[in-house]
């Protein structure tokens, strides 16, 4: 999730959004059985009670690291400090990155991992190699601890549908995915009424728009080419909306025949309509999620894909009246799932290390975020939604771009979906971008690329 999440996770920023794996979990191998040097002479932990579940000792401190992406650090801070207000005695530290793995690698290695972690972003370290070498805490403890606004409820009875099963990993949750993300198009309101243009709801209107605003002289549509996660969220979504709920569990189960479904063929030859028309902006395949936003900020492409921390991400870029605008996916012909289906769920992993110094009040600290004032605070500082059903009071104010994803979302209803193989495989979803990128680049035609996502998920399956 994060600006490349689960996110990302997309989401999930994405998230979901990694896209350099740890070169093997040996690198971490000796974390399992290190003691580092993480052992205070003062305990971080004390008898659990109803109002204290985890144990938190109030005088030790509490180390977060947050990837620095599309949320932006600003909330970690305020949650901090609603951490200290409730534990006198403890001080909280937030670092902000974009280099998880490079930060916190050799923490790991050490035996010395912060308590409470954000672990997103393309430098993410991949939860299934974390999980692999036993560095994860269980977080079934936390979704039965009792929810703080309400005592008679437990944590797990007010998160939104799906937020568990995305953290979940060899049948246990190890990371908390707090965002509830939407992925997209998006396109300037300004600009669309300027010029007339009324947005896409079927793929074949979004082609014949584009030839009018390749003839405007503007690019019909910019992707963030050195991070192709983001071009698999148009492709993977018009084929779960084609296909329908039943193809995309095939798909995140690694069933190899699902990629034989006529739905993969659709969704996959109408992205490549949009290359072989040249409808994209010079350049995009070889630009960052950043420069490619900017450009489209600068009406130089009319369409991007992204998740819903895109406004936040690009607050800076953005100008005052560009109305920024989500839209669901166009609609092939055919489609099993209605125009307003969505991809949609929980992403941007928090996880709390086992080896924490103050596993206690990394756990705690999540139960915090996990409240109204938590979930406003995050909501205010990061435009975005939490996982925390009706998180958001009628107090937060929401900029254009969110207030058209809480519209999408609930136009959709029922009718959202979510991947969930960049979690449980993560070198699948690596090489599968890969295979997206090099379709961009006219180095591979679609039947290829069918061809080799299909091997790639009959290895994904043999483990």
């Amino acid at each position: 999730m994060g600006s490349e999440m689960n996110r990302r996770d997309l989401v999930k920023r994405s998230a979901v959004l990694g896209l350099v794996a740890i070169p093997s979990a040996g690198l971490l191998s000796a974390c399992a059985s290190s003691g580092g040097d993480n052992n205070s002479t003062k305990p971080t932990k004390q008898a659990g009670s109803k109002n204290n579940p985890f144990g938190v000792n109030d005088s030790a401190a509490l180390d977060i690291v947050i990837f620095d992406g599309g949320y932006g650090h600003d909330y970690a801070t305020a949650l901090g400090k609603l951490y200290e207000s409730k534990h006198s005695g403890a001080k909280s530290s937030v670092l902000p990155t974009q280099d998880i793995t490079g930060k916190l690698q050799p923490r790991f290695n050490g035996g010395t991992p912060p308590d409470v972690i954000d672990d997103s972003g393309a430098k993410q370290i991949k939860l299934d190699v974390l999980e692999k070498s036993g560095q994860l805490t269980d977080l079934t403890q936390l979704l039965d601890a009792p929810y703080i606004d309400d005592p008679t409820k437990k944590i797990r009875d007010v998160l939104q549908p799906g937020t568990i099963e995305t953290g979940m990993l060899d049948g246990k949750m190890y990371s908390l995915s707090y965002v509830y993300t939407m992925w997209g198009l998006w396109y300037s309101g300004k600009l669309f009424k300027e010029k007339g243009w009324t947005a896409p709801k079927t793929w074949k209107d979004f082609m014949s728009l584009s030839a009018e605003i390749k003839k405007a002289g503007i690019a019909p549509f910019a992707h963030q080419g050195k991070f192709p996660y983001y071009i698999n969220v148009v492709i993977m979504d018009l084929i779960a909306k084609n296909g329908g709920l039943d193809l995309q569990k095939r798909i995140d189960a690694f069933d190899p025949t699902a990629w034989d479904d006529p739905a993969v063929k659709a969704g996959i030859e109408a992205v490549y309509e949009i290359v072989s028309n040249d409808y994209l902006l010079p350049g995009t395949n070889g630009l960052t999620h950043i420069e490619s936003q900017t450009k489209w900020n600068q009406y130089k492409a009319a369409f991007i894909p992204c998740g819903s921390w895109l406004e936040n991400e690009q607050l800076k870029a953005t100008p005052s009246d560009f109305e920024m605008t989500f839209l669901p996916m166009p609609s092939l012909d055919g489609d099993k799932l209605p125009f307003e289906a969505m991809r949609a769920g929980a992403g941007e992993p928090f996880i709390v290390p086992a080896k924490a110094k103050n596993q206690a009040g990394g756990l705690e600290f999540l139960r915090m975020m996990l409240t109204k004032e938590g979930s406003g605070k995050f909501a205010a500082a990061a435009n975005s939604l939490t996982v925390l059903k009706d998180g958001v009071g009628s107090d937060v104010q929401l900029r254009p771009g969110t207030k058209s994803t809480v519209a999408a979302l609930t136009a959709a209803g029922a009718n959202t979906f979510n991947y969930n193989y960049p979690n449980t495989n993560s070198q699948f979803d690596i090489d599968l971008q890969n295979l997206s990128s090099e379709l961009m680049a006219k180095r591979l035609t679609p039947a290829q690329w069918i061809a080799k996502a299909k091997q790639l998920a009959q290895k994904a399956k043999k483990g």
